[in-house]
């Protein structure tokens, strides 16, 4: 935890305004008993109601004085808390946005979410405790004794006993419910987990009538996170009666063994009575210590996950600039590369090596699990590969800056990404500084001119989280109006047509020629007709390149491919294919 106090850097005069005037607070209210000793023993038992009133307004300033100083101290306390748990979510955030995509799979989503929220609460509240009471109460606890010693010496046994008995309590509570708190947090991020999970599929959960699975699966983790709960908060709570008990007898003791005294001596009323004050706020001072021990722990645990996203470098390591100048025309070449996921025991990828070249369509195809998105999420660097060479307009992709690299493509994801706010902002999102025209011109060759034209605020009008407020081929058609805004080198399209009818999908294939005439395009398809026209298809199969040409060359030689034609052609459309294909054949030998 120690090493997020750095964030309190940036208020450290803030901090020692705070310790000064906890300082001040602590002295002013020890004077006090010293005072009402003082008035017990010099004014009422000499009748001097001139010293009464002298000592008594003496004591009225210094504690509206103390007052002043606890709340002043307070306020401090809270807003730097406030502060230090701003800075530490926006570098937390800042630096998972910079982890990699593997190394965000390492963590989840959801456990991420809950340790920039849950645990950050947690050590902010640990840090206001620590600002107010880790000062505060020791410094009362020793100046309260040295106080008590001076002026019941006979006596200062009694809050040895009592502090002896409170430290062995807090042990014995701390030993029992430690190691809980790992366990809890563990369980807030399974919750958060199961939670996410269920509300993003809940159309899926509601097709297959599957509500009381989901709701089984919560509740178990959800019962079992509230009785460990329950179990800590009832052993903690033993904490206040048992403190309660020890503060009373204490309190007791002190009269007790005080009449006994005064019994000898009528003048030790008066420091009797500061006595038992003194050993009261000694007993207060570990009651709130004993707080703080209950807090740390659990914000400790906190801090160490805070710290694992924090330690947790990128496998992914960027050049501040990029080495080289990259050819001023386009290419993604693949030399022999592999790729596999950590901690699979099988590589996605085996010994790929294809080149894409600018004004052509490189296409991926292959069965479910043949590697294609995986090859497609190499080029941009959201996984490194395994072995073998990556290559973008000629330069090794290790050696480009990053925003060098990522200004180059303009990536398509397979689910559409909509992000709250309007369709322009979401059209832009990639390239802030185009035009209106620029943006109306990717809206009309990604097909989405037409149903933005239909809304009231048209381009102004408001984009859900997620893009929950317009239908799935409308996010994905906006998806690729965002690429198309971007003006890449490179087009990236993981699957991105699979929402749109034949007819759009065909009518946008079309509009795009024009735009990625200059440009590397790939395209991951699973149907036969989007990839059909592109003039250079790679087919997959278990992570290996099995075949690799165009329509027509694959339909004659590419066995793997041909099973897909087949599976997605009727037999007389498979039949004229191949027929096409012979035509093409011949064509090529009478030309050669």
């Amino acid at each position: 935890m120690f090493k997020l106090f750095k964030y309190l850097k940036s208020y450290l005069w803030q901090v020692v305004l705070l310790l000064v005037l906890i300082g001040l607070q602590v002295w002013t209210s020890l004077q006090l008993p010293s005072l009402m000793a003082d008035i017990i023993n010099n004014g009422i038992m000499k009748s001097d109601l001139d010293y009464i009133w002298r000592t008594g307004s003496w004591m009225i300033g210094l504690a509206v004085f103390s007052s002043i100083c606890a709340f002043t101290a307070n306020f401090l306390s809270a807003r730097i808390g406030t502060a230090f748990a701003r800075d530490v979510r926006k570098d937390l955030f800042a630096h998972a946005l910079n982890l990699s995509t593997a190394d965000i799979d390492q963590f989840s989503t959801a456990s991420l979410i809950t340790r920039t929220t849950n645990d950050i609460n947690q050590v902010q509240s640990a840090v206001v405790m620590c600002l107010t009471m880790a000062l505060r109460a020791p410094l009362t606890c020793v100046l309260a004794v040295g106080q008590a010693i001076a002026t019941a010496p006979d006596m200062t046994w009694i809050i040895a006993l009592a502090v002896g008995v409170i430290l062995f309590l807090t042990i014995l509570i701390m030993a029992i419910v430690m190691p809980k708190f790992t366990i809890i947090q563990k369980l807030a991020d399974r919750i958060t987990l199961l939670t996410r999970e269920s509300l993003t599929g809940l159309r899926v959960i509601r097709a297959f009538n599957n509500e009381s699975l989901e709701k089984r699966k919560f509740e178990k983790t959800n019962n079992e996170n509230t009785k460990l709960n329950v179990w800590v908060d009832v052993i903690l709570s033993l904490q206040s009666p048992l403190i309660s008990l020890v503060f009373n007898g204490t309190t007791l003791l002190c009269t007790w063994i005080g009449i006994s005294l005064i019994s000898k001596d009528i003048t030790y009323l008066g420091n009797m009575m500061a006595f038992m004050q003194y050993a009261i706020q000694v007993v207060m001072s570990f009651l709130f210590l004993t707080m703080l021990f209950v807090i740390l722990p659990r914000a400790n645990v906190s801090a160490k996950r805070i710290n694992e996203v924090f330690n947790t470098k990128s496998k992914i390591i960027w050049r501040n600039e990029t080495i080289g100048k990259p050819n001023l025309e386009p290419s993604v070449e693949f030399s022999h590369v592999d790729f596999g996921y950590r901690g699979a025991e099988e590589k996605v990828l085996h010994d790929v090596s294809f080149v894409a070249e600018a004004g052509k369509t490189t296409a991926f195809i292959g069965s479910t699990g043949s590697g294609k998105s995986t090859l497609i999420n190499l080029v941009p660097r959201f996984y490194e590969a395994t072995s073998g060479e990556i290559k973008i307009n000629n330069i090794k992709i290790q050696d480009y800056a990053k925003n060098d690299l990522m200004r180059r493509i303009g990536y398509v994801p397979q689910r559409g990404v909509l992000f709250s706010g309007t369709i322009k902002s979401n059209i832009l999102f990639g390239a802030p500084e185009a035009s209106e025209e620029q943006m109306k011109l990717a809206a009309r060759v990604s097909q989405s001119e037409e149903f933005i034209e239909k809304l009231d605020k048209k381009y102004e009008s408001h984009i859900s989280q997620g893009g929950t407020n317009v239908s799935g081929g409308q996010r994905q058609r906006l998806s690729i109006a965002r690429a198309i805004a971007k003006d890449p080198d490179i087009y990236i399209f993981d699957d991105s047509f699979s929402a749109l009818d034949m007819k759009t999908d065909a009518k946008l294939r079309e509009a795009l020629k024009p735009i990625t005439k200059n440009a590397v395009t790939l395209i991951v398809a699973q149907r036969i007709s989007t990839i059909k026209d592109a003039e250079q298809i790679v087919v997959l199969s278990e992570g290996e390149v099995v075949g690799k040409g165009n329509h027509y060359e694959l339909l004659r030689g590419c066995e793997v491919y041909r099973e897909i034609a087949k599976s997605q052609l009727s037999d007389a459309e498979f039949q004229s294919e191949l027929a096409q294909s012979k035509k093409q054949s011949k064509k090529e030998v009478k030309h050669a």
